[in-house]
């Protein structure tokens, strides 16, 4: 099945970016303005709501946007349950905030049946979730339809590990229109959010006694040390630590003084720091917060521009966002 990406807008300036995006994708800030005016605010309150009983959600919400777009666009295809679906696999099974997409979803449903997609639901709630945790608001463009299919074997060759490289994530995000630029920006989500101890065991090793020691000199050692006591050898794959141990809560550039202090969680985080294509920037940011939100507001835009599908023989409006309609 044919897709709509919009390659072409990626590269225009922010201004001109917001301006000019409808008549590259058939998105518009006001797509819902007749159809649905109460989307946002709905969907806005369902969102303070699910944080204010598990602060975890904004964290959750961001990570689960970006596994959205990354794969087959921005469609909502990670949403749909079932074997052999993009959420059944392994590097998907840890997501979560999928209850706040479908209780908003629920109630777009009765008060707008068939107009509002899981895919805006989606970008909406990621939105929403980053001005939650005190970041900055961003005006989104809506008019995305759901994909019609959603497949595990996409998820692999399209999704960033946090093991890879500088050359490897940059390929990926290259592939899907992103700058190197963008991957410094958008890896500052993990400002806020929690990992499993799994996503950064190869930073350690068992040793003689049985415990674990740090082998990543990346690493400061004082938090290493600590990670190691969150993380012991034999936890259980459950057990989780916050990306951001200074301000876990809050989204900020928190992310970008921890790496250079040797505190990046991920090996994926650290070599932002110590490659030199991307050090400058990184230094930059984490001194000038107004930069970031700046930069954020204009690649989170690119970000969930990614595979945008318009148009009745590109997608559908799901009734529910975890199954297909009929």
């Amino acid at each position: 099945m044919a897709k709509i990406i919009c390659w072409c807008i990626i590269v225009l300036p922010f201004f001109i970016y917001l301006n000019d995006f409808t008549s590259f994708c058939g998105l518009s800030l006001d797509f819902y303005s007749s159809s649905c005016p109460n989307v946002e605010l709905l969907i806005k309150d369902t969102v303070r709501s699910a944080t204010a009983v598990d602060p975890t959600i904004p964290g959750k919400l961001l990570r689960l946007v970006f596994h959205d777009c990354i794969v087959e666009g921005c469609d909502g295809s990670v949403l749909v349950q079932g074997n052999d679906t993009e959420r059944s696999d392994p590097a998907n099974t840890s997501l979560g905030g999928f209850e706040v997409v479908e209780n908003a979803k629920r109630w777009l449903e009765v008060l707008c049946p068939g107009i509002v997609s899981c895919a805006d639901i989606l970008v909406l709630a990621a939105r929403d979730a980053v001005e939650i945790a005190r970041g900055p608001s961003v005006a989104v463009p809506l008019g995305r339809l759901d994909g019609r299919t959603s497949s595990a074997a996409n998820v692999r060759p399209n999704m960033v590990d946090t093991s890879f490289s500088i050359d490897e994530m940059t390929q990926l995000f290259s592939s899907k229109g992103l700058s190197l630029d963008d991957l410094v920006i958008l890896s500052g989500a993990h400002t806020i959010g929690k990992a499993h101890c799994s996503a950064f065991s190869e930073r350690f090793e068992e040793g003689p006694k049985g415990t674990l020691e740090p082998i990543d000199a990346s690493l400061n050692k004082d938090y290493a040390m600590e990670l190691i006591k969150q993380c012991p050898a034999g936890a259980s794959g459950a057990v989780t630590v916050n990306n951001d141990p200074i301000t876990a809560s809050i989204f900020d550039i928190q992310y970008y003084k921890n790496l250079i202090a040797g505190k990046g969680l991920f090996s994926s985080d650290s070599v932002l720091m110590s490659d030199s294509r991307t050090r400058d920037r990184v230094e930059s940011l984490s001194t000038n917060q107004d930069e970031f939100f700046k930069s954020w507001s204009e690649s989170f835009l690119r970000m969930v521009s990614i595979g945008v599908k318009t148009g009745n023989n590109q997608g559908e409006i799901r009734t529910s966002c975890s199954s297909f309609n009929i």
